[in-house]
């Protein structure tokens, strides 16, 4: 395996279904970050105005690099699979630099998480990046498919992309399952 593409996040998160916020990984370079996206669903937003919370952008976000990411680079690390990896490990949420909101997200808007990584070693990683809600029935995929190193250290999209939140310093690691 050379990167995510085409692997499903449940293969990967330990979360049960109701909690996993990312439906698509688009677009991994193992070293440098991902691009993920998920579709709010009516249970996402029930109690809350319609509107899609923070808190579960966050988590989204934090599913993709802390969850996504360091799986991956911990399994080319220790030479293992995913399976493995999910059986022995936990990921961790540790903390969080700075979040602004700019807008925000309702049920059935799809948006994506660009995440950067800052930071990784022994089992922990650090990232920031930016959460847009994507133009109504693009193609993904199809956007993704040429996306460079470049684009995402840079934010490159196009103008039709809205700002959602920006992130600093998520923090995570997996921590060793007890037996």
């Amino acid at each position: 395996m050379k990167d995510l593409l085409g692997v499903d996040p449940a293969d990967i998160l330990v979360h049960g279904p109701k909690k996993i916020l990312i439906d698509k990984i688009h677009w991994h370079l193992p070293d440098t970050g991902v691009v993920v996206s998920y579709t709010p669903k009516a249970r996402d937003v029930e109690d809350h105005f319609g509107i899609f919370r923070g808190v579960d952008q966050i988590e989204s976000f934090a599913q993709a690099i802390n969850g996504c990411c360091l799986a991956f680079l911990e399994c080319m690390k220790q030479k293992c699979d995913l399976a493995y990896l999910k059986a022995n490990f936990t990921p961790i949420f540790l903390g969080i630099g700075q979040v602004n909101f700019k807008n925000v997200l309702r049920e059935g808007e799809t948006y994506i998480s660009i995440g950067k990584i800052t930071f990784y070693k022994f089992r922990n990683i650090t990232c920031e990046g930016r959460i847009y809600k994507v133009p109504k029935d693009l193609d993904l995929d199809a956007y993704f498919s040429k996306y460079t190193k470049e684009g995402l250290l840079d934010y490159e999209l196009n103008d039709d992309f809205t700002l959602i939140a920006e992130l600093s310093e998520v923090t995570g690691k997996l921590i060793k399952n007890e037996k």
